[in-house]
């Protein structure tokens, strides 16, 4: 009688750890550990290379929160990235968006530089100043057939 009881007890302690990391998952997934309310907002970059949805939104290094989508605009055909923030935190409306990378070829991420302007952006609102990423392999392109180009200059003409 003992064993089954033993037996039932560990079971539902399996049960009852599996529910939480099942719960704990689909918070992460979704983003809502990042703090109860949030609000929405857009920035528009012309290369959002690398940035997808759930990339984390900083402020100072800090989780402030997540991209929820990043989309294509039709008209001018740029990137739209859709950020959803913490709702105690009150961007000015000359924040700069700019897209980062964690260390040399890590996740890409938006860092937000709060301005000095003492009105705030609204929820909806789209962020006007962005720093676009920067594409590693454009730039090692250029150097290394910057340099070639340089030393064909150099040799005489046969």
């Amino acid at each position: 009688m003992k064993q089954n009881r033993l037996e039932l007890l560990v079971g539902v302690f399996v049960l009852l750890g599996i529910a939480a990391v099942a719960y704990l998952t689909v918070k992460l997934g979704s983003g809502s550990l990042i703090g109860g309310d949030t609000y929405i907002l857009e920035a528009r970059f012309t290369n959002a290379g690398g940035l997808n949805s759930g990339s984390s939104v900083l402020v100072a290094g800090v989780t402030v929160g997540r991209v929820e989508g990043v989309r294509i605009d039709p008209v001018d055909y740029s990137a739209i990235a859709i950020l959803r923030v913490r709702s105690t935190l009150q961007l000015p409306t000359d924040t700069m968006a700019s897209i980062k990378t964690t260390g040399l070829i890590g996740d890409k991420y938006i860092a937000l530089s709060p301005g000095a302007d003492e009105t705030f952006l609204e929820s909806g609102t789209r962020i006007i100043m962005t720093e676009s990423s920067v594409d590693l392999e454009s730039l090692i392109g250029k150097m290394a057939f910057g340099t070639v180009d340089e030393e064909t200059d150099k040799e005489p003409a046969p």
